[in-house]
């Protein structure tokens, strides 16, 4: 059996899909990009501010579960450029323990929706 999870503190899907779905004690994540949820508006000011706004938006999916960063066990990154991941990685850094933190995958694509610089998602169980 599958729960939707959806708040008002991440940004609204954008098509048929929805922030989150918990199965079990496992959450899976759709990929957050940098929406504030306030406005709608994107947040693009520098690669620093943009993924400090995906991580944000996806901590707050996370709470809408009553998980956390430490609920974490995987997450992808797909970013635009790859001479972006010494700053996308130092944002990422932030927000996890460096002796817990979850395994991961970091993609380089050719666009992304809004073609935005970042995109991550996240699987947590609790």
């Amino acid at each position: 059996m599958k729960k939707i999870i959806t708040t008002t503190k991440a940004p609204a899907p954008i098509g048929p899909y929805n922030q989150a779905v918990l199965t079990g004690n496992t959450l899976y994540t759709s990929g957050q990009i940098a929406i504030n949820p306030a406005n709608g508006e994107l947040v693009l000011d520098s690669i620093t501010i943009e993924t400090k706004q995906v991580m944000e938006n996806l901590k707050e999916v996370l709470a809408a579960a009553e998980m956390t960063f430490e609920n974490v066990i995987k997450t992808s990154i797909f970013i635009s450029d790859m001479n972006n991941f010494a700053e996308i990685n130092s944002v990422y850094g932030e927000y996890f323990d460096n002796e817990t933190a979850p395994a991961r995958e970091t993609i380089e694509v050719a666009n992304l929706p809004k073609f935005v610089n970042v995109e991550i998602s996240a699987i947590a169980v609790k």
